[in-house]
């Protein structure tokens, strides 16, 4: 077993990419840094030992682990636990649960049109809005100037 590996390899290995080429992606990116409190960004040849703390931004959430053993094969599910800890606060798994509650209610532009509830719902929020006793009839303005 060897002592150091490159980062996006243990990164793939460790379950936390699907493919070594989005973990490489991850680090060019600037998304993964090794180092206790570093936030500066790692390149994917970057080596990790046991003991490294590694942190992996995936928006919004920041994740991060201990290096506890190396392996260079992709792990089973099973065994991951024998060879990182998971040191990710809850916050930012409170964070990521926002994120799933709140779903579509801030949509970006562009991003598609609204479903056919969401339409409803805005077609409800806009009579309501409009329908406060402000309804004009041109006829009787007309009536008044005669």
């Amino acid at each position: 077993m060897a002592s150091e590996e490159r980062v996006d390899k243990w990164l793939w290995a460790m379950r936390i990419f699907k493919t070594r080429t989005v973990a490489t992606e991850a680090c060019k990116k600037g998304r993964v840094s090794v180092g206790e409190g570093s936030q500066s960004p790692t390149k994917p040849s970057r080596t990790v030992k046991p003991g490294d703390i590694v942190n992996v931004r995936k928006p919004p959430v920041t994740y991060t682990f201990k290096v506890l053993a190396l392996s260079e094969n992709r792990l089973g599910a099973k065994l991951v636990p024998e060879y990182m800890e998971n040191l990710t606060p809850q916050s930012q798994y409170d964070l990521l649960d926002v994120v799933r509650i709140s779903g579509f209610v801030d949509r970006r532009k562009g991003l598609g049109r609204p479903t056919k509830r969401e339409g409803r719902d805005l077609e409800k929020f806009t009579s309501e809005s409009f329908g406060d006793g402000w309804d004009f009839d041109f006829d009787d303005i007309d009536d008044e100037e005669d």
